[in-house]
């Protein structure tokens, strides 16, 4: 299975995320998580005018970013009966998740990784996404032991209700790489009303 896919989730990943995402803001811990400013915005930069060729399908099984502190290791989701995808496992602070059934990061098209913002313990993994810049290296490593390596365009935050599906998940003949958690504002009553989206692309290709 090569190439990009139809979005599984059209509006439907925040939605599906957000009900299990926020724990650590029901129990007090009263910190948001850090937001992008405008000026890391990705709408200004335009697309990237170099990108390294798409590699071969393999399935990631790390996620680093060292000017975040991310390392966690990637497991697989699937969809829900609903149709939309299902978060990682809510008691693990520190692991993200990739849909199986999508673009692998390094494939042609655009891949999508997704991870809590926090857990009823916490910061969790995807935490501090607000605060990566265009510039940033975000490393994927895969099953058969390469690494792709990507370079950050920009970050966004986006209302859940307007959430812009075709610009985050559309099709590309590149190889793409997108981050998602919850963010934005948080109330007790319906949790954070945004998403986090971190837009990346690929830019090198590493052999163990």
């Amino acid at each position: 299975m090569g190439g990009q896919r139809r979005s599984p989730w059209p509006g439907t990943l925040a939605a599906g995320a957000a009900l299990v995402l926020g724990a650590w803001m029901l129990h007090g811990g009263g910190i948001l998580p850090p937001l992008p400013t405008a000026e890391q915005g990705v709408d200004a930069l335009g697309l990237p005018m170099v990108v390294a060729p798409p590699m071969p399908r393999s399935a990631p099984t790390r996620i680093r970013i060292r000017s975040a502190g991310i390392d966690a290791p990637v497991t697989g989701l699937a969809l829900d009966d609903d149709g939309r995808l299902q978060p990682p496992p809510e008691d693990d602070d520190n692991l993200a998740g990739w849909y199986a059934a999508g673009t692998a990061p390094g494939e042609s098209g655009t891949a999508v990784l997704a991870g809590h913002v926090d857990t009823a313990d916490g910061p969790a993994v995807f935490y501090r996404l607000g605060t990566l810049h265009r510039g940033d290296q975000v490393e994927v490593v895969r099953a058969d032991r390469t690494t792709a390596h990507f370079a950050v365009d920009g970050v966004e935050v986006y209302p859940k209700k307007d959430f812009p599906d075709r610009k985050v998940y559309g099709a590309s003949p590149n190889a793409q790489l997108r981050l998602i958690t919850c963010g934005g504002g948080f109330t007790r009553q319906h949790g954070y009303d945004g998403n986090v989206v971190v837009y990346a692309h690929l830019v090198r290709a590493a052999t163990a």
